[in-house]
């Protein structure tokens, strides 16, 4: 199967198109697992799931909406038994650090591939340092205010670019299978910290803004936000945004060698594509 396409579900999102980019760039043929890819993937529609995986070698996995939405331990074993009986060589999930329903997941697919010739690849990862340039945290960075029901509590922020050297390192067979690397920045920052070294190196005026879970909740549903998204977002800052995920780990390091990127360096970088111009 050395010629077979690698799938990356999830092609288009924050992590998944920087590991398209960096196998494509390699020589690696890539299949884009996506509800607008040929052929197409949708989490939703379990029917498109046997076309995709067919004929591929190894596979990315990102979950949509993320793995700590109730549910999901029960998708992800049934998609990666669905892996093992066509055959792949390799399954690589992206997970998320101190989520319950992200843990079940992990283990789901272990055991759902336990037994066959697939291996497995967890990378767990911290809050991206792209949430603030890439996402929900955008706009308002632009706009010289970031609302966030963030308390006073560190995160060791992660590069999206980090993320994806590790899972194509994985995928590419330069690191050990069976393992979980669980990868964060070099340090924990507070949210205000991090919006500080976005304000300096972007040269503008970025106030931080905290506010209570519940009221930020209300301001969503008044953008119409979908319920199931505000619930996951509460979830994130409510509970999991408690201190679990203070601590900075090595998995960077271990599968690549080298040191992850901090986010001043993140800042700078993305401060001179003109991402945060108003």
């Amino acid at each position: 199967m050395t010629e077979n396409p690698i799938l990356v579900i999830g092609g288009t999102g924050k992590t998944g198109r920087r590991v398209v980019e960096r196998l494509t760039g390699l020589g690696v043929p890539v299949r884009v697992g996506s509800r607008s890819g040929s052929p197409r993937f949708d989490w939703q529609d379990r029917s498109t799931w046997a076309p995709a995986l067919a004929g591929v070698r190894a596979a990315y996995v990102t979950y949509y909406p993320d793995l700590a939405v109730p549910g999901s331990p029960a998708v992800i074993g049934d998609l990666a038994g669905t892996a093992a009986s066509a055959g792949l060589d390799h399954l690589v999930l992206l997970s998320g650090r101190g989520e319950d329903e992200a843990l079940a997941s992990e283990q789901a697919l272990i055991d759902a591939v336990a037994g066959t010739s697939t291996a497995w690849t967890v990378v767990r990862a911290s809050w991206f340092m792209q949430n603030f340039s890439e996402a929900f945290m955008a706009d308002g960075v632009r706009e010289g205010t970031v609302v966030l029901p963030a308390a006073e509590v560190p995160e060791p922020f992660v590069d999206c670019d980090d993320i994806a050297d590790v899972a194509v390192a994985a995928l590419t067979g330069a690191t050990p299978s069976g393992r979980v690397y669980e990868v964060t920045g070099p340090r924990a920052v507070t949210f205000a910290e991090a919006v500080q070294e976005i304000a300096k190196a972007s040269g503008r005026d970025v106030a931080f803004v905290p506010v209570p879970v519940d009221a930020y909740a209300a301001t969503l549903r008044e953008y119409q936000l979908p319920e199931e998204e505000i619930a996951l977002i509460t979830y994130l800052f409510g509970e999991v945004l408690d201190g679990r995920n203070v601590a900075v780990t090595t998995g960077i390091r271990e599968a690549l060698g080298r040191e992850p990127r901090d986010i001043a360096d993140y800042a700078r970088a993305t401060a001179a594509t003109g991402a945060w111009a108003s």
